[in-house]
């Protein structure tokens, strides 16, 4: 096959990817969504039930840096009139939507919304919005609003925290029901919500929007070749350490110098020797 055939073939299978993208695909998502605040907006103002909410910024992959732990990567962060910061994620894993990402995630703005110096009682608002394609709470409800209470009473902490879990096969006329029905269409026309529709229709038939989706999905496998890459120097570090360790002429600090990985990481491969 020849390179320009490869390319071809690759092209077609692009197109035939994006005709089955859906909203609940989370790069097709923050594509649709960034930019324009009008579209988050729509989906906000049904999933919090806030007719009136203005969203003013909106950003997606958002990457907030934790320098000592785990950092994340945020699929959507809007901002509204009144200074609310809200989180959207897309889960089509359950395991992805575990209520400890979803505290993680608070937890993560949270340590970002402050400037250093600044009081406490400035700390916005913020929503972590989980939509997930099945019903990972399983009570059958369209949404499950978490909120902190007080033991032994019905009073809220209050606290400006709140987390929403969405439950996207939820269907019926209501807006929330017609909302998740959009959000597993492949096909513009069959959706509810024009605005919704049009911007699908956008990336998935005009000769621009098919020309973004499509680098896209290019820079997606690219950085999954990257990843692989990375991954199997990873590998052959650890094979190295591995080796180091079985002939026992070195000092673990010498063992990480030399491999690249941390001396944490040289003392789990040596615990796991063992075992």
């Amino acid at each position: 096959m020849t390179t320009t055939e490869r390319i071809d073939l690759q092209h077609q299978e692009d197109l035939r990817r994006l005709r089955g993208f859906r909203l609940l695909d989370d790069d097709f998502l923050t594509k649709c969504f960034e930019g324009d605040p009008k579209y988050i907006q729509l989906v906000l103002r049904i999933v919090l039930e806030m007719p009136d909410l203005v969203v003013v910024d909106v950003r997606t992959q958002v990457f907030v840096e934790n320098l000592l732990h785990r950092s994340v990567r945020l699929d959507i962060v809007a901002t509204d009139s009144a200074g609310r910061k809200i989180n959207v994620e897309i889960q089509r894993s359950d395991k992805g939507a575990g209520r400890k990402r979803a505290r993680y995630n608070s937890s993560m703005m949270d340590a970002n919304l402050l400037r250093k110096g600044a009081d406490f009682a400035e700390l916005p608002e913020t929503y972590v919005v989980f939509i997930t394609e099945h019903d990972v709470i399983g009570d059958g409800q369209p949404l499950y609003k978490v909120e902190r209470y007080i033991s032994g009473s019905n009073k809220k902490f209050e606290d400006g925290s709140h987390i929403v879990y969405v439950n996207g096969a939820y269907r019926d006329e209501t807006p929330i029901g017609k909302l998740m029905h959009d959000f597993s269409c492949t096909d513009p026309a069959n959706m509810h919500y024009e605005m919704l529709a049009e911007r699908v229709r956008f990336f998935k038939e005009s000769k621009e929007g098919i020309a973004i989706m499509c680098k896209v999905m290019e820079d997606m496998r690219n950085e999954s070749l990257r990843e692989g890459m990375r991954e199997g120097m990873r590998e052959e570090k650890k094979l190295t350490v591995l080796r180091m360790l079985e002939m026992g002429k070195y000092a673990l600090e010498e063992v990480a110098i030399i491999s690249g990985l941390s001396l944490e990481e040289v003392e789990k491969l040596q615990a796991g020797q063992g075992k």
